[in-house]
C-alpha cells in the first residue's frame, strides 16, 4: 500500500478544515459546537483550568494584586487567547491562499483600570477599556496578499468576535 503525503505551506492539515466546511455545507446543525472547560480553585489566587485531555492550565495573581505570581492571570490569560486565536487564523488562512508565512508573532496589550476590580468603584468596568494587537507577519506575499490575509483573519476570529460584541453570560452558583 502507498501513502501519499501532501505537504501544505505552514505545516497546517487543510484538508481536515476543508472536510469539516464540507460536511456543515452538507449539514448546517454540525457548525454549531459547545466548548467547555473547568476551573479548580487551590488555594489564595491559584486555580487551574481543565480543558479536555490536556495538563492543568495554572493560574495566579502577581503579588502586586495579592498573589504568589505562579501562573499568568485570567485578563493576560484572555489576550494569550486571542492572539493564540489570530494565529490559527494567519495558518489556517494563509495556507488556504497559498501564503508561505515565514515567521509570525502577535504583541497584545490591554488597559485595565482596576477600581472596580478592586471595589473602590462599583460601577465602573472591571475589564479591558481596550486591546491593542500588533501582527507581525513575515512572508514574501504581496502587500495586497498579506492585506486580504489579514482581512480575512480578523473578520472570522471567533475570540476576536467574542471580545468586540456584548455576549450574554449567565453565571449560576450551586
Amino acid at each position: 500500500m502507498t501513502t501519499t503525503t501532501t505537504t501544505t505551506p505552514n505545516d497546517v492539515n487543510i484538508q481536515a478544515v476543508a472536510d469539516l466546511a464540507n460536511k456543515i455545507t452538507d449539514a448546517p446543525d454540525v457548525a454549531r459546537t459547545t466548548w467547555k472547560a473547568s476551573v479548580d480553585w487551590h488555594e489564595g489566587f491559584r486555580s487551574t483550568a481543565r480543558i479536555r485531555e490536556f495538563d492543568p492550565v495554572a493560574s495566579d495573581e502577581p503579588a502586586a494584586l495579592g498573589g504568589s505570581d505562579t501562573g499568568p492571570n485570567p485578563v493576560e490569560q484572555l489576550l494569550g487567547a486571542l492572539g493564540n486565536c489570530l494565529a490559527v487564523g494567519y495558518a489556517a488562512n494563509a495556507t488556504a491562499a497559498g501564503i508561505t508565512i515565514n515567521d509570525l508573532s502577535i504583541d497584545l496589550e490591554g488597559d485595565l483600570d482596576l477600581h472596580t476590580f478592586l471595589g473602590l468603584n462599583p460601577d465602573g468596568n472591571a475589564g479591558y477599556e481596550s486591546i491593542t494587537v500588533k501582527v507581525n507577519l513575515d512572508s514574501d506575499a504581496t502587500t495586497e496578499q498579506l492585506t486580504a490575509l489579514h482581512d480575512q483573519v480578523t473578520s472570522t476570529s471567533p475570540v476576536g468576535h467574542t471580545l468586540a460584541r456584548a455576549v450574554p453570560l449567565q453565571i449560576d452558583i450551586r
